[in-house]
């Protein structure tokens, strides 16, 4: 059966991604040249063999829209992923989801120790601004503007400030904007980091920055929503990591707050407002809008 040609790019991105990474956490790259070795086997177990890369994906399809150099893309889609991988480590210890299983095999605090899962988290956030900082193919000016976006996205009022709200609101009650703020900053801020990166390095203008971030912010949303709707509708075997673990939590999503239906509807929604984003890059956009849809629809 043929590929679409989203799912051929979402397949060259996750392996454009994965070779990156492999070779950078061999031990070779100037940022964790002379690491230890167990701990670089925990940082590989965290980052390499799973995942779909949408993630880096998205950085490398932003660039192109724009017809940036596909190698520098890679670079920065690369450091993208190091800071999400970085986070699901630290996101399933003991302290915070507790969670053992991760893409179908055991959590790195389970595989290694806590205190190993806690430091390869470390590893891999401090490596992805190493990545940044040396890729060669984007200009002094596009590198530091991606480390100040991954800074802000990735830090205090963006990722980390969202899981700080998300463990807060464990048995809290919430409002509709509480519970979108907390999931646009934990789980958006990224997604729009990427689409937003991808015109950095491809040296764009504000307004069509402005309209790639945009996009990513929509997207994330969507991401979330569906993440949220799995989480009630799937099981484990489907996810590859513990279903249902948000409602026994008492965590507050929009699925548990509006129903299954209403879901649907608003991810419906959200993909056409993507579009509506992308509208003026024609036929350009059309990987990105099936991006969307994908994120929307998607069963694990």
């Amino acid at each position: 059966m043929s590929q679409t040609p989203f799912q051929a790019r979402l397949s060259e991105a996750a392996d454009l991604t994965e070779a990156r990474l492999a070779d950078c956490l061999a031990g070779a790259h100037g940022s964790v040249a002379g690491a230890p070795a167990r701990l670089l086997a925990a940082m590989r177990h965290g980052a390499l063999g799973g995942g779909k890369r949408l993630r880096p994906f998205l950085v490398i399809e932003s660039a192109r829209l724009f017809g940036a150099d596909l190698q520098a893309a890679i670079g920065a889609a690369t450091a993208l992923e190091c800071i999400h991988c970085y986070s699901l480590v630290h996101d399933d210890l003991p302290s915070m989801d507790d969670d053992d299983l991760r893409r179908g095999k055991p959590t790195v605090h389970r595989a290694y120790d806590e205190a190993t899962a806690i430091l390869a988290g470390d590893g891999l956030l401090t490596l992805a601004f190493g990545l940044v900082a040396g890729e060669e193919g984007l200009s002094p000016k596009a590198r530091v503007a991606l480390v100040a976006l991954l800074a802000r996205d990735a830090g205090a009022a963006g990722m980390v400030g969202g899981q700080v709200l998300d463990l807060a609101a464990e048995n809290a009650v919430l409002s509709e904007d509480e519970i979108a703020r907390m999931q646009a900053m934990k789980t958006g801020a990224l997604i729009a980091f990427a689409c937003e990166a991808g015109a950095i390095v491809a040296d764009a203008g504000a307004a069509e920055r402005a309209r790639l971030r945009r996009f990513g912010e929509i997207v994330g949303l969507a991401f979330q929503l569906a993440d949220d709707l799995l989480d009630e509708t799937a099981d484990a075997a489907v996810l590859g990591k513990a279903a249902g673990k948000d409602r026994e939590r008492g965590k507050k999503t929009l699925p548990a707050l509006h129903g299954i239906d209403w879901t649907r509807a608003r991810l419906d929604r959200l993909v056409a407002e993507a579009e509506a984003e992308l509208a003026p890059f024609g036929d350009k956009g059309g990987v990105l809008i099936e991006a969307a849809r994908f994120v929307a629809n998607r069963t694990s």
